[in-house]
C-alpha cells in the first residue's frame, strides 16, 4: 500500500503548473481576512461611533455613505483580484475582457503591479503601539483613535488587526506567482543539454573503431 503523503502540492488545474498548497490557502483566505475590517467600517457611514473619542464631528452622510461602502468594496475587490495570483485567469486573461481576453499575461505584467501594491499596503497598515494613544509606523510616529472603554478598543483591535497583514501576504504571493510561471521546464532543461543528470554530447557518441576510415 502506497503511503498518503501530507502536503502534497494540489493539481495544475487550470494553472500551467501546480500551485503551491500554502499559496492556494493564503490567496483564499485573504478576501476573508480583511471581511472583518470592512463590516467593522459599514457602521461609520451612518455616523455610528463604535465607542470612539474624535474631537471633530462626522462628516455629511452624502459623503461617509459613499466612501466608507466604496471603501470596503474596493478593499474585497482586490483582494479578491489577488487570487488571480493562484488561478489560470491570472495567466490567460478571461476572454471578457475588453482588447486583452484570451491572450496570455507576462510574469512581470502581474508581479510588478502585486508587489508595488503589497509595498504600499505595508507602509500603510503597519503600525507598533507605543502607549498614550501613539503607534510607530514606517512613516512616523501617529497619533492613534481613543475608545471610551475597553471593550470597544478590544473589538477594534481583534477587526481591524489582520489588515496588517495584507501586504506581506500580496507580496509573497507575487513572488510565488513570477517563481512558478518563470521556472524552467525539466524537459526543456534536458532538451538543451542543461540537465545536470544528463550526458554531454560527447559522452554520447559512440567510440570510432580503430583503423576504420574516416569519412
Amino acid at each position: 500500500m502506497t503511503p498518503k503523503l501530507l502536503h502534497r502540492p494540489p493539481p495544475a488545474g487550470d494553472t500551467e503548473r501546480p500551485v503551491s498548497r500554502w499559496a492556494t490557502r493564503l490567496a483564499h483566505a485573504l478576501p476573508l481576512l480583511l471581511l472583518p475590517a470592512c463590516l467593522w467600517r459599514l457602521p461609520f457611514a451612518v455616523h455610528f461611533e463604535r465607542g470612539q473619542v474624535q474631537a471633530g464631528g462626522m462628516p455629511a452622510y452624502w459623503l461617509s455613505v459613499p466612501y466608507v461602502l466604496g471603501l470596503s468594496v474596493l478593499t474585497e475587490v482586490i483582494a479578491i483580484l489577488t487570487i488571480g495570483l493562484v488561478r489560470g485567469w491570472g495567466e490567460v486573461a478571461p476572454p471578457w475582457i475588453p482588447l486583452i481576453g484570451g491572450r496570455h499575461v507576462r510574469p512581470m505584467a502581474a508581479f510588478v503591479p502585486a508587489v508595488l501594491g503589497g509595498l504600499i499596503l505595508t507602509v500603510l497598515f503597519t503600525a507598533v503601539p507605543l502607549g498614550d494613544d501613539r503607534s510607530l509606523t514606517l512613516y512616523g510616529v501617529v497619533d492613534t483613535v481613543a475608545y471610551a472603554n475597553g471593550a470597544w478598543s478590544a473589538l477594534a483591535t481583534v477587526c481591524v488587526t489582520p489588515v496588517a497583514a495584507w501586504g506581506p501576504v500580496t507580496i509573497a504571493l507575487a513572488i510565488a506567482y513570477y517563481r512558478r510561471r518563470t521556472a524552467r521546464s525539466p524537459n526543456t532543461a534536458v532538451c538543451h543539454g542543461t540537465s545536470p543528470t544528463a550526458d554531454p554530447p560527447a559522452a554520447q557518441r559512440p567510440p570510432r573503431a580503430e583503423g576504420a576510415p574516416r569519412s
